[in-house]
């Protein structure tokens, strides 16, 4: 990416997953040199064409518009526990409910918006607090190892997107599983499978990342316990850890549905032949409509600009939907798919073609011409 200044390329090497594009775009421009057409040369400026216009848009914008409202959304999620605590404790059903419900809400902002920009470093400009927010959001926060986190989502999902077998979303899949079960119960308890899931992905690692991972994930888990019986007042073990199971779970359905839904059932590619980067990620990505729930909960990022987020991962949420019209008009204007679906059309999809899309191996798309 010659063209693009020298901080946006510093700022790019600082992501794991902008390298790794960079990889595969030197390769591409390797091959343009050894003989390939004008016509490829053409198709290959333009990811660098529509990072020049995006580039453009986060010069000209402010702190608060790249970071300062995202975190002040977590800030403000932090701020709902200590009355959410308090409420927990009333032995009003109304009150308590209100408490179960802010403490869901604020959980789900932290460990789903939070894990997710702090995953790709969007959180800071400095690496050190990067990679202290990932470990925070994702270990104590979110009950989950940060390296097999970052691995899992950054170097696989998004380097390799809808690549069978590498980023195609597979760890999302439980084909034994009969449909209603996967789609509406099993998602609930993704709170104690997560931690579970943690362990095994970090059994190779050195002892002392494993050690980090083990007190970092049980001190989360015991604040909240803690909390719950010395400030809300619970006298029962077992309905202390309901308490917590209920208010984490809270959004796993629709978390698990947002997952499968903006990739699954779209293109797929084979690892040794996929197209390059705009188009992989065009074909690949869909986005979900403007939703005033999930789009603050878990992030624009994860809803309505998951296509600007695959194409430029190392942006903020809000940054991502100031983008999401000069992306839009980009596409459209060359003619490149910008795939949008409501919620509820892609779960009767899923629902009706579950066995086709989660159970077997979805079909190689081959876009032939721009390989």
């Amino acid at each position: 990416m010659q063209n693009v200044p020298e901080e946006w390329r510093e700022r790019q090497d600082e992501r794991t997953e902008e390298t790794l594009v960079k990889r595969r775009e030197d390769s591409n421009s390797k091959e343009m040199k050894e003989g390939t057409g004008g016509e490829e040369v053409e198709k290959e400026s333009l990811m660098m064409e529509l990072t020049r216009l995006v580039q453009k848009t986060v010069k000209e914008s402010s702190w608060w518009e790249r970071r300062g409202i995202d975190c002040s959304i977590l800030a403000a999620a932090f701020l709902c526990l200590p009355p959410a605590f308090l409420l927990l404790g009333s032995s009003q059903l109304l009150y308590f409910s209100a408490g179960m419900l802010l403490m869901g809400v604020a959980h789900a902002v932290i460990t789903i918006k939070g894990t997710h920009m702090a995953s790709h470093g969007a959180l800071s400009e400095s690496q050190a607090w990067g990679k202290f927010w990932a470990v925070f959001f994702i270990e104590i926060c979110g009950s989950f190892s940060a390296r097999a986190g970052v691995q899992g989502h950054i170097k696989m999902h998004h380097a390799h997107t809808n690549v069978i077998g590498l980023g195609d979303s597979s760890v999302w899949k439980v084909p034994f599983l009969p449909r209603t079960i996967y789609l509406f119960i099993a998602p609930l308890f993704v709170p104690i499978i997560t931690p579970l899931v943690a362990l095994g992905h970090i059994r190779e690692h050195s002892p002392a990342l494993i050690l980090r991972t083990v007190l970092m994930v049980s001190l989360g888990l015991y604040s909240q316990y803690w909390l719950l019986i010395h400030i809300s007042g619970f006298q029962s073990p077992l309905g202390t850890l309901l308490c917590m199971l209920v208010c984490r779970a809270m959004f796993s359905v629709p978390y698990i549905h947002v997952n499968i839904f903006q990739h699954i059932g779209l293109p797929m590619f084979s690892p040794t032949r996929r197209p390059k980067r705009v188009y992989q990620m065009t074909h690949g990505v869909l986005n979900l409509p403007r939703n005033l729930l999930l789009d603050w909960i878990f992030g624009h990022s994860l809803i309505n600009c998951h296509v600007e987020h695959h194409l430029f991962p190392f942006l903020s949420d809000n940054m991502c939907l100031k983008v999401k019209p000069v992306v839009s008009k980009y596409l459209t204007e060359k003619k490149l798919p910008y795939q949008e679906d409501s919620y509820l059309s892609r779960l009767h999809l899923f629902f009706n073609k579950y066995q086709e899309l989660m159970v077997f191996a979805p079909p190689i798309t081959e876009l032939v011409g721009v390989q």
